[in-house]
């Protein structure tokens, strides 16, 4: 189905392309003086957070470090409004809108036009704490930063940045544009109003927000990740099936998928890395990474990115590994 409004023409690009707004000295910001978003990391997660706030009316600034992901983020994107069109969700000139919006790039220091940023690179503490503090020498000082991270400290990130009352956790949960929940984090320095602006913003996005202390796994994490890890130990230990395990949750709990499947849509290796991480801060072996699963992340098995994981995907119907 046909997405009224793209590709735009050079001269429509030109209308849409972004505004700035840096602020004056002691005027705080509002919703409404946010008219640019950057976002960081043109993975799974963060093409997804683009395509939402496009939707939403909001300039996007698409960030990454190669060509090929901009432009693999911008098909999948343009995949995903198109499906939207088709469900009547969106009417086709919205989506056209949406997409004309976006603007892909390479440039960190085009982020000096946002007025807020959201991290969403790979789970990696050291590459989101470099991040953060090259966030903090490139935006403007009133730019709200904020990270998609679902288990690091928020808090680590804002000393990082150098301004750590202006940055915040603003959890999407995966996939993006459908589900409706996001966790806003509010680390210890955090200011209420950084706090008050992230919740405005989630949902003039259209999501649900829910706010948490900056805690390892916040709350989602904190309870989905050992759920996963066990069924992956159960699986190890020849409890079950993977299909028989997901099928027991789905049918036993009323979940509509199952841990091993929604492992799969997360990706093993970003499961591996949230484990880790509660492990280490939390101290309690519950979060103890089942060996099967590091062993999958070790082999490439990755889930629905790499095309297997405890299912196969591609052109055939998903199969049990």
């Amino acid at each position: 189905m046909p997405i009224e409004g793209w590709p735009p023409s050079a001269s429509e690009a030109e209308k849409r392309s972004p505004s700035s707004w840096s602020g004056e000295p002691g005027i705080v910001m509002t919703i409404d003086d946010i008219k640019t978003i950057g976002v960081v990391g043109a993975g799974q997660m963060g093409r997804g957070i683009a395509q939402v706030l496009a939707t939403a009316g909001w300039n996007v600034l698409l960030i990454d470090a190669t060509e090929e992901a901009l432009e693999d983020a911008i098909k999948k994107i343009w995949q995903g409004v198109t499906k939207a069109v088709e469900k009547g969700a969106l009417r086709g000139d919205q989506a056209g809108s949406a997409m004309a919006i976006i603007h892909p790039m390479k440039h960190m220091q085009r982020l000096r036009e946002a007025q807020v940023v959201i991290e969403a690179i790979p789970e990696d503490p050291v590459m989101k704490r470099a991040l953060f503090a090259q966030l903090g020498q490139v935006c403007e000082p009133s730019t709200l930063l904020a990270s998609n991270t679902s288990s690091i400290s928020i808090a680590s990130l804002g000393m990082a940045s150098g301004r750590p009352d202006r940055v915040v956790g603003i959890h999407f949960m995966n996939p993006v544009p459908v589900m409706r929940l996001v966790e806003v984090v509010r680390a210890i320095e955090t200011s209420e109003h950084t706090v008050q602006l992230a919740l405005e913003l989630v949902r003039r996005a259209g999501k649900t927000a829910v706010v948490c202390k900056d805690s390892p796994g916040f709350i989602v994490n904190r309870v989905l990740i050992p759920m996963i890890n066990e069924a992956i130990f159960a699986l190890e230990e020849g409890v079950a099936t993977a299909e028989a395990i997901d099928l027991a949750m789905v049918e036993g709990t009323n979940h509509p998928v199952g841990p091993l499947a929604l492992a799969d849509r997360i990706g093993l290796d970003t499961v591996l890395a949230i484990c880790e991480v509660l492990h280490q801060d939390l101290g309690d072996q519950k979060f103890r990474p089942c060996p099967l699963l590091r062993k999958y992340v070790e082999a490439g098995r990755l889930g629905r990115k790499s095309g297997h994981g405890f299912y196969v995907y591609g052109d055939q119907p998903v199969t049990v590994s």
